[in-house]
């Protein structure tokens, strides 16, 4: 979409890169985030992308690992609703470290903050899950959509209550294609990042 076009964002200190809209900013100037984790906004739009390191989940196999921790994620956010979506399972290699991909597109009733279950927005959810098995890393890749905005909730106030605005509809990428190029051109960049040597030239 013309002026939401795709930029390269170094992520963990350079050593993962990928790219997704300038409109989306780094939370971490704004607010304390984990060291394992990067979170980016566009609080306009109550959108947002996070990129999670984690220990690999050995108990979990690969072609249900991306629903796992989507159910996880829905546990730990005291969320409700449905988590069923489609799953497209994928082998890819980073550099010569076998990797395998799964993603999976859920719906959730989540609560902003300390705000209680009364207040509630439903948001759509991507989640990726790269499994760098070769380094012990599952790697969570999760896009966040509003789809209809709680009036009690605070974001209402910035973005307003009821059905959330497509983002085709202000010439804006939709964020299951933000999601989408976040895999695509997600980049390890020094492996070190793993505990692992890079003699790459």
């Amino acid at each position: 979409m013309p002026g939401d076009e795709c930029s390269e964002r170094l992520l963990f200190g350079g050593a993962i890169s990928s790219a997704f809209p300038m409109r989306f900013q780094d939370l971490s100037s704004i607010r304390e985030v984990p060291d394992h984790q990067e979170v980016f906004a566009d609080s306009s739009r109550d959108e947002s992308l996070f990129f999670e390191l984690l220990d690999l989940k050995n108990d979990v196999s690969d072609s249900e690992s991306a629903i796992w921790f989507l159910q996880d994620l829905a546990n730990e956010q005291d969320a409700k609703g449905s988590l069923s979506g489609s799953l497209q399972p994928a082998d890819l290699m980073f550099k010569d470290l076998p990797a395998v991909i799964t993603t999976v597109v859920g719906r959730m009733a989540v609560s902003k903050g300390r705000q209680g279950r009364e207040a509630q927005n439903v948001v759509r959810v991507y989640l990726a899950n790269l499994r760098l098995k070769a380094v012990g890393t599952d790697v969570l890749i999760i896009a966040y959509e509003p789809i209809l905005i709680n009036a009690l909730s605070e974001t209402s106030l910035t973005v307003g209550a009821g059905l959330a605005v497509p983002a085709a509809q202000s010439e804006l990428l939709p964020v299951s294609e933000v999601f989408k190029f976040a895999i695509v051109s997600f980049k390890v960049n020094d492996w070190n990042l793993f505990g692992v040597v890079d003699h790459t030239p």
